[in-house]
């Protein structure tokens, strides 16, 4: 299919969730590759609207017309019409685009619009009258994690992206920013580009339509020297569950002056508690922006085995930590380098269960125009030439210690090359091309294994063979990355699935969580996580007899007395879900328990 006979997809200017125009063609090419395979149809709803547990449908649907009076008719909408799933830049609010259960397991009763803080307020003291759960998305762009999707079936989803999406300062001396959740890495990069500001950088994930609020939330990462988008915040305005309004940090005060510069305040530092939690609603984030280095240089490096992974990761780790690697290092595999081109397994490879590695690199050889390679290190180098040549030799020389090991030049690849893209997001330009790959099956969805471990070559060797061998053992390739931060390593494996085939989900699922027991069983934890897969990772962080989750439970049942506010987030269940069967552990994979206890929790 042309990209020019797909419907436009919309740009920032008619949405706030849309695609910069410098992308429009960028991304009606990536609609087009996901058309062209596409073979899932839209079906009608077989389960019919979901309720929330423990409320009567009369009382619901009454509730609703009470909050439709208070935040207007068009911002209040049931979740009643055919799911569909659109694509990264057309994506749903109601469930999760990339299912790994059956698309109406995870799925909303309704979604509410509010406009500002204040309606915010309104909606969770609504909540809190009506016990009715709510679950509060920026963009619902988090694909991989679950999405737009609320952990617990008939939540009303609270989606604040739509009319909560202003950037309330750029500040240009203090290199600070103040947004609302509904303001994305592409609408970021672009003010800044209008107001002229050549000497401010954003740092940007692997595609710029998430949330700059909520990927920094979720502890999303970026590939500039500013990659750790969590370490870069500084301020938060958080709606607690019970509709009290506060501010961290510095914005304690109420006339302050530092709030986007000092993170800290005084006392005890809140912040954290708002990070992959359930404890209240963010609705402001200040983010520090980086200066212009004064120069910028990619590369590209490959090596030719399997086995090279551990004395490469060796030679990273004091690069990296002595900063000479400057940017969060990407070591990547052949097998995602073959899937960016976004065309089918198919393609390639017409057998059934996992391509051997000569398959691969057979394939390789023929299509890319890398050479004979197993895994690829994209790097920046920042700062005045001299200074980036200075590091670069250092790079070159230790690289090289690799036998085989080669520096792609950069003007023997086209301006189509994935290279180029990587370029641009190292550099805080937002791009569009990372979830080609997802094309590698029809339908395509993926769900991520991404656990933490030292930066060590023992460790990426026992990682990546334990990801390698339980995808063989379920029959899927897998694409994995190697990403390392100043001391630690994050490998995030990507296994995609395609969604209209049951038996293709199943064994996704079944992969992911072989491989979150076996890491645990060794000592790896995950940073992150699929909304499916929450209760199972929560449950590896057992020290002291799951001391850490008490600890959790009591914060929730406290600041969330009703329970209302994403019951089941990152595993932490309020007192009135718990113990009623709503945690998924693989043994069972339903998003609804044995409904909510009665309890005497005073409505607000």
């Amino acid at each position: 299919m042309s990209s020019s006979t797909v419907l436009p997809t919309p740009t920032l200017s008619e949405k706030h969730s849309g695609i910069p125009f410098r992308l429009y063609e960028k991304a009606q090419y990536a609609k087009s590759l996901i058309l062209d395979i596409a073979t899932k149809e839209q079906s009608e709803r077989k389960r019919g609207p979901a309720i929330p547990a423990g409320v009567e449908k009369t009382t619901f649907l009454k509730a609703l017309d009470e909050l439709s009076g208070q935040l207007g008719k068009e911002n209040v909408e049931i979740n009643d019409q055919p799911l569909k799933d659109g694509w990264y830049m057309e994506h749903p609010n109601t469930h999760d685009a990339m299912h790994v259960l059956d698309e109406e397991e995870l799925v909303a009763s309704a979604v509410v619009y509010p406009g500002s803080t204040e309606e915010v307020q309104k909606i969770v003291l609504w909540a809190n009258k009506y016990k009715i759960p709510i679950f509060p998305i920026s963009i619902g762009r988090n694909l991989g994690y679950g999405g737009a999707a609320p952990r617990v079936r008939g939540s009303v989803v609270i989606d604040l992206g739509r009319r909560m999406n202003k950037i309330l300062d750029i500040n240009p001396v203090d290199h600070t920013c103040l947004v609302e959740p509904g303001v994305t890495f592409y609408a970021l990069y672009e003010e800044i580009q209008r107001r002229g500001y050549k000497h401010l950088w954003i740092d940007c994930p692997d595609l710029g339509g998430g949330s700059v609020l909520g990927n920094t939330l979720d502890r999303g990462i970026g590939y500039t020297v500013y990659g750790d988008h969590w370490a870069c915040h500084s301020g938060l305005e958080v709606v607690l569950p019970t509709g009290e309004l506060i501010r961290t940090g510095m914005g304690a005060m109420a006339n302050s002056s530092s709030w986007q510069i000092f993170p800290y305040g005084y006392g005890p530092m809140a912040d954290g508690l708002f990070s992959q939690s359930n404890y209240g609603i963010v609705t402001k984030l200040g983010m520090t922006l980086m200066r212009n280095p004064g120069g910028h240089e990619s590369y590209l490096y490959t090596f030719p085995n399997e086995e090279d992974l551990a004395p490469l990761v060796d030679i990273i780790r004091p690069l990296r930590i002595g900063n000479i690697l400057e940017n969060v290092a990407q070591l990547r595999h052949v097998v995602q380098a073959i899937a960016y081109s976004g065309k089918p397994r198919s393609s390639y490879f017409q057998g059934e269960g996992q391509m051997t590695d000569e398959q691969v690199r057979e394939i390789a050889r023929k299509e890319l125009k890398y050479g004979d390679f197993t895994w690829l290190y994209y790097g920046m180098s920042y700062g005045p030439k001299e200074i980036r040549q200075y590091k670069l030799d250092i790079i070159h020389k230790e690289f090289l210690k690799i036998p085989g090991a080669r520096r792609i030049d950069p003007a023997t690849l086209p301006k189509t090359d994935y290279f180029w893209s990587r370029d641009r997001i190292a550099t805080g330009i937002p791009d569009l091309e990372e979830l080609q790959w997802v094309n590698w099956y029809p339908n395509g969805g993926h769900i991520a294994f991404s656990p933490v471990s030292p930066v060590r070559g023992p460790d990426a060797t026992e990682l990546w063979r334990m990801a390698r061998s339980r995808a063989a053992e379920f029959g899927h390739d897998i694409f994995p990355a190697f990403c390392v931060g100043l001391r630690e390593m994050h490998l995030i494996v990507e296994c995609v699935f395609n969604r209209d085939d049951p038996d293709s989900r199943k064994m996704a699922l079944a992969c992911m969580r072989a491989m979150i027991d076996e890491a645990a069983s060794k000592g790896y934890g995950e940073y992150r996580t699929h909304l499916v897969l929450m209760d199972q990772i929560a449950k590896t962080y057992n020290f002291n007899d799951h001391a850490l989750m008490k600890f959790n439970e009591r914060i929730k049942d406290t600041l969330d007395p009703n329970g209302i506010l994403a019951p089941g987030k990152s595993g932490v269940w309020p007192a009135r879900y718990r113990g009623r069967g709503w945690e998924m552990s693989g043994l069972s994979e339903r998003s609804e328990g044995d409904g909510v206890a009665r309890d005497t929790a005073t409505r607000l």
